[in-house]
C-alpha cells in the first residue's frame, strides 16, 4: 500500500513536535517534509528546534532540512498538515489551497466558514463528505477546548434542556511554549482568555450542525462559557452544568457516554481511542496529573443530576485530542471514507 505523504508546517512548536512523535511510526502516513519560519529554511531540524517533547527527536527527522511554506516547496505531497499560529496560518494556508494543495489545519482562521468542514472525527466525520467533489480539500480542526468539551455533549443535546453553562480551566500549554510570562501565571489564576468564550460555543454549534447544499448549517446551541487560565502544564478541564426540563435518569446519561463509539466497525484508524469517553466513578477524578496519559480519550467524572441540573467534569489532553492527535485522526478518517 502506498503511504500518504504529508508535510508539516510549524514543525518546531509544541503542537508540531507532538505531531512528529505521533507520525514517527505511523503505518501508512509518512512525514516527508518539515517547515518552520523562513529564517530556518535550509537548516537541519535537529539544529534549529528547541525540543521539549519527552524523549529525543526521532532519528529520521533529526537531519531533515527545513523547507519553506511556499506552494513550490509543498506541491509534491498528498496533504499539508498545519500547526501554524493563527497570525501566520491565514495567508499561508489559503495560498496553498489556491495552488491546489490539500490542507488540514489546526489554526483558527476560517474555522467557521460554511464550506470548510470543522472536524472532531467521532462527532461529525460525515461533514467530510462535502469534500467529495472538490479537487482541493481544506479541513479545519476545532479549538483545543472545543474539541475536548464537545465530546460528551452528544448525550445531552437530544434532551429537553434549557441552557448549557461551561467553565473551562485551561492549561498554560494552550497558550504555546512562550505564551505566558512565568510571573503572570505562577501561583495565579487568570479569569479570562481572549476569544475563547466566543469560539467554544460557535465551534461546537458548527460541529453539531447539519450539511445542506454542500454547506454546514450550525445548530443553535444555547451555551454560555467562562474561560479561565490555570497554572498547570497540560490538560483542559471543564465543569459543565445543564438545566434539564424533561425526565431523564443519570443511568441513561452514563450509558450513552459509555456507548459512545461512532467508529465501531471501522478499521485502520490508528489514533482513534478504543473508548473515546472514559467515565470515572471516583469523587476526585478526573485529574490533569493522571488522566491525560494517552491523549485522545476524553475523561468525564463527578456526574450528578439533582433538581433538574446535570453536572459533569470533563478533561482532555489539549495537545493531542485538542491539536496534534485530532489532525492525524482526521486524515486517517478521510482515508477510511475514500476521500484520499
Amino acid at each position: 500500500m502506498d503511504k500518504i505523504k504529508v508535510s508539516l508546517l510549524g514543525s518546531t512548536g509544541m503542537v508540531g513536535q507532538k505531531m512528529i512523535k505521533l507520525l514517527s511510526k505511523h503505518p501508512y502516513i509518512e512525514l516527508v517534509k518539515l517547515s518552520a519560519s523562513d529564517s530556518r529554511t535550509g537548516k537541519k531540524y535537529g539544529e534549529t528546534v528547541r525540543w521539549i517533547e519527552h524523549g529525543t527527536i526521532p532519528e529520521k527527522f533529526r537531519d531533515m532540512k527545513l523547507v519553506s511554506s511556499s506552494p513550490e516547496d509543498q506541491k509534491d505531497v498528498d496533504y499539508v498538515l498545519s500547526a501554524l499560529p493563527p497570525e501566520a496560518a491565514e495567508s499561508i494556508e489559503l495560498n496553498l489551497v489556491k495552488h491546489g494543495i490539500n490542507v488540514i489545519s489546526n489554526a483558527s482562521p476560517y474555522r467557521l466558514a460554511k464550506d470548510i468542514p470543522l472536524i472532531n472525527p467521532e462527532i461529525n466525520y460525515e461533514h467530510l463528505r462535502i469534500l467529495e467533489n472538490k479537487d482541493t480539500k481544506f479541513v479545519k480542526n476545532p479549538n483545543c477546548t472545543s474539541a475536548i468539551m464537545s465530546m460528551p455533549l452528544g448525550s445531552i443535546l437530544g434532551l429537553d434542556y434549557e441552557r448549557i453553562s461551561l467553565v473551562s480551566m485551561q492549561a498554560i500549554s494552550g497558550a504555546g511554549y512562550s505564551g505566558l510570562p512565568y510571573m503572570s501565571i505562577d501561583d495565579n489564576i487568570i479569569p479570562y482568555i481572549h476569544g475563547e468564550e466566543e469560539k467554544i460555543p460557535a465551534e461546537i454549534s458548527k460541529m453539531y450542525g447539519t450539511v445542506q447544499d454542500n454547506e454546514i448549517k450550525s445548530r443553535e446551541i444555547r451555551m454560555s462559557v467562562t474561560s479561565v487560565r490555570v497554572p498547570v502544564k497540560l490538560g483542559h478541564m471543564g465543569v459543565l452544568n445543564v438545566h434539564i426540563d424533561g425526565k431523564v435518569s443519570i443511568e441513561d446519561i452514563i450509558n450513552k457516554l459509555n456507548d459512545f463509539n461512532p467508529f465501531k466497525g471501522f478499521t485502520g484508524l490508528y489514533n482513534a481511542p478504543e473508548h473515546p469517553i472514559v467515565i470515572h466513578e471516583e469523587e476526585d477524578r478526573p485529574q490533569n496529573a493522571i488522566d491525560t496519559y494517552n491523549g485522545m480519550e476524553v475523561h468525564v467524572g463527578r456526574i450528578s443530576l439533582k433538581d433538574g441540573n446535570l453536572r459533569m467534569v470533563i478533561l482532555g489532553n489539549n495537545l493531542v485530542r485538542g491539536a496534534a492527535g485530532i489532525t492525524v485522526l482526521t486524515l486517517e478518517t478521510m482515508k477510511q471514507l475514500k476521500l484520499i
